[in-house]
C-alpha cells in the first residue's frame, strides 16, 4: 500500500516538476535578456556610443554571453553551449518571420479601412482620376488574377510534376541537362519571362490575359518541378520495391503508389508556385497591359487587368484616393492568396484511414 501511495505521489508531482523546469529554463533566457538591455541602454545613455544597429549587435552579443554564463553555472558547459546555439537559431527564425509579420500588419492597417462591398462589385470603368476611393472597385482585377493564375497553374502544374517524375523516377539520359535548365529557370527574372512572351506572342497578336498567363506559367514551372522532385525523394523506396515485386509496371507504381504518397508535398509545391506568381507585376506590364473592364473567358485575347497590375497603377498615381484604393487592393491580394492556400491545403491533406 505504501509503495502504491509513493508511486502515485511521484506521478502527481511529475507535472509540477515539468512546469517548474520550464519556468526555470524561461528565466535563464529572460533574466540575461533584461540585464543585457538595461546594461546596454545605460551604456548608450551615459557614454558617447550611438547608433541603433550597433546597439542591437552589442545587445545581442552580450545576451548570448549572459545566456551561456547562466546556463553553464546551472547545468554545465555542454548545456551552456547548447543553450547559446538554440537561442541563436531561434533569433534567426524571428528575424526571418518578423519582417513578414510587419508587412502583413502594415498592409492590413493601410487597406482594411477601405474595404467595402463595392470594391468587389465595381470596376474603374468611366471613373475620373479624382473620384473618391470608395467610388470604384477592383472586380475586373480580381477576376483577371483568378483567370491568369488559373491558366498558369493549368499549364505549369502538369508539366512541372511530369518533369519531377522524369528527373527522379525515370532519371533518363536527359535528366542532368533538364535539371540544369530547371535550376537556371528558377533564377529567371520575371521581366525576362515577360519580354520573352512579348516577343513571341504579343507582337502581332496584341496584349491579352492569355499572354500574361503564359508568362506566369514560365515563372511557376521551375518552382513546381524542383519542389515536387524533392517531395518524391522523401517517398520510402520500400514502397516502390514492394509494388515492383508484386509485378506492377513502373508507370503504375508511379501513378498509384508514389504520387499518392507524395500528394501533400506536391500540393505544397503547387502552393509555392502560386506564391511565386501571384504578386508578379513586371511581366504583366508587357503582356496583359491592363483594362478597366471585366474580361471574361470569351475575351481572354483582350488586354486584361490583375490585382498586382491594379495595385501598381493605383499606387503610382499622385491622387490620395487612388493610393488608398491601391492599399485596399494589396490587402485583398493577400486575402486571395491566403484563400487559395487554404483550399489547396484542404485538398492535399492526408486522408484518414477507415
Amino acid at each position: 500500500m505504501s509503495a502504491t501511495t509513493s508511486s502515485a505521489g511521484r506521478l502527481a508531482l511529475g507535472p509540477k516538476r515539468v512546469v517548474n523546469r520550464k519556468i526555470s529554463d524561461a528565466l535563464e533566457i529572460v533574466l540575461p535578456l533584461l540585464a543585457t538591455i538595461v546594461v546596454t541602454a545605460a551604456a548608450w545613455a551615459f557614454t558617447p556610443l550611438s547608433g541603433s544597429f550597433g546597439y542591437f549587435i552589442v545587445t545581442f552579443a552580450l545576451f548570448l554571453v549572459g545566456v551561456y554564463v547562466v546556463a553553464r553555472r546551472a547545468h554545465g558547459k555542454i548545456v551552456g553551449s547548447d543553450r547559446v546555439v538554440t537561442v541563436a537559431i531561434a533569433s534567426a527564425g524571428l528575424l526571418t518571420v518578423g519582417p513578414l509579420i510587419l508587412i502583413l500588419i502594415f498592409v492590413t492597417a493601410k487597406g482594411i479601412g477601405g474595404i467595402s462591398a463595392g470594391f468587389f462589385t465595381k470596376t474603374l470603368e468611366g471613373l475620373s482620376p479624382d473620384a473618391a476611393a470608395t467610388a470604384g472597385g477592383a472586380k475586373h482585377a480580381i477576376i483577371g488574377t483568378l483567370m491568369q493564375v488559373g491558366v498558369a497553374s493549368f499549364v505549369a502544374v502538369p508539366f512541372g510534376v511530369l518533369t519531377a517524375v522524369y528527373l527522379h523516377e525515370i532519371n533518363g539520359r536527359l535528366a542532368p541537362a533538364i535539371r540544369v535548365i530547371v535550376d537556371a529557370m528558377s533564377g529567371l527574372p520575371s521581366i525576362v519571362a515577360g519580354l520573352f512572351v512579348y516577343a513571341i506572342f504579343v507582337v502581332g497578336r496584341g496584349y491579352s490575359g492569355l499572354a500574361a498567363a503564359l508568362a506566369l506559367s514560365i515563372l511557376m514551372l521551375p518552382t513546381v518541378a524542383r519542389t515536387s522532385e524533392e517531395m518524391l525523394k522523401l517517398v520510402d523506396p520500400g514502397l516502390r520495391e514492394s509494388s515492383l515485386a508484386l509485378g506492377a509496371p513502373q508507370w503504375r507504381t508511379v501513378m498509384q503508389v508514389v504520387l499518392p504518397t507524395a500528394r501533400t508535398g506536391i500540393v505544397t509545391a503547387i502552393i509555392l508556385g502560386i506564391a511565386r506568381i501571384a504578386g508578379e507585376t513586371a511581366p504583366l506590364l508587357m503582356t496583359a497591359f491592363g483594362n478597366d473592364q471585366v474580361v471574361t473567358v470569351d475575351g481572354v485575347s483582350k488586354p486584361q487587368s490583375s490585382l498586382p497590375l491594379f495595385i501598381y497603377q493605383q499606387i503610382t498615381n499622385a491622387n490620395r484616393s487612388t493610393v488608398t484604393r491601391g492599399w485596399v487592393g494589396a490587402f485583398v491580394l493577400i486575402l486571395l492568396v491566403l484563400t487559395l492556400f487554404t483550399i489547396a491545403r484542404i485538398i492535399g491533406r492526408p486522408r484518414k484511414m477507415r
